[in-house]
């Protein structure tokens, strides 16, 4: 089940972004921006949708909305449930959503340390569109036309 995120959820969403991405940290060489985030404040402005199993908070999505496509800022599964296709309901609840707001384009972007996303996203739609370096992190775009 995907449901908004309470702030109920904010210590094990937080926890949950931490696990996810910090294996990525010696490949990066920082920590990802997911790990950055103030997840308490995105719930409370409602832009988190957590995935539960049994109840339990085992992944989310944050959602921002920006002119002219919805952004999928932050897809994130916990490593214990990872390979159980949580992530794959997670995209296709973004594309729901993103059609609920009357959007017909969902972009993300990645960091392109994080090989398995590079792949993971064009498997499920998404297309390159540019990529671009900010400060010592290296960008690759994303989007999916609906």
């Amino acid at each position: 089940m995907i449901r908004p995120a309470t702030e109920a959820d904010a210590d094990v969403v937080t926890a949950i972004a931490q696990a996810a991405f910090e294996h990525y940290i010696p490949r990066i060489g920082v920590p990802p921006i997911p790990m950055l985030l103030d997840y308490p404040a995105a719930i409370r402005a409602g832009k988190v949708w957590a995935a539960t199993d049994d109840a339990v908070v085992v992944g989310f999505v944050l959602l921002e909305d920006e002119p002219d496509a919805l952004l999928l800022d932050v897809l994130a599964v916990s490593p214990a449930a990872q390979g159980r296709g949580i992530g794959s309901h997670l995209l296709t609840f973004v594309e729901t959503e993103a059609r609920r707001r009357g959007y017909t384009r969902i972009t993300l972007y990645t960091n392109e340390a994080m090989t398995e996303n590079l792949a993971y996203y064009p498997r499920n739609g998404y297309v390159e569109t540019t990529r671009e370096t900010v400060a010592d992190r290296h960008r690759v775009f994303f989007q999916k036309t609906l």
